[in-house]
């Protein structure tokens, strides 16, 4: 069974190349991504490092953005020619993506999960258990950063 990345993928194949052109495509995800890690950047200040007094209703919207951003169909800009192999510095995808769609699609779900972890753990308004699921969420990127995208 393919799951949520996987199949945007496929459609992403299917249509989204009609819809948006390759560096739109690289666009938008760049966008979905740096706003994901802008709110990433507030938790980390409120409670992993402490740097800004932690407020539980900054830290909860926090969190549920990236969890919606996550879930929101990101995959569907990951069409054909939107690698580096296509378009050199615009971006930092491999094309090893493309032909490894299975783990792609396995560390997309991986994400999706951290991320709906940190969103749930957030409202309970815990700080250790935030911090460790602010943690997991991080690993989950580098998972897919170590494989997919350049340096």
């Amino acid at each position: 069974m393919i799951g949520g990345f996987g199949a945007a993928l496929l459609l992403a194949t299917l249509s989204a190349e009609a819809q948006l052109k390759p560096e739109e495509q690289i666009e938008y995800r760049q966008a979905g991504y740096s706003f994901m890690a802008w709110n990433m950047g507030k938790i980390k200040a409120q409670v992993v490092d402490g740097s800004v007094p932690y407020n539980k209703a900054q830290v909860v919207a926090a969190a549920n953005a990236i969890a919606a951003i996550a879930s929101s169909g990101m995959g569907s800009l990951y069409g054909p020619g939107t690698a580096t192999d296509q378009m050199g510095d615009k971006t930092r995808l491999k094309p090893e993506l493309f032909k490894n769609l299975d783990e792609a699609n396995k560390l997309a779900r991986n994400f999706t999960g951290a991320v709906d972890k940190l969103a749930s753990e957030a409202a309970s308004g815990d700080q250790a258990r935030i911090k460790t699921a602010f943690g997991e969420v991080g690993k989950t990127c580098k998972a897919c950063h170590d494989q997919f995208r350049t340096k």
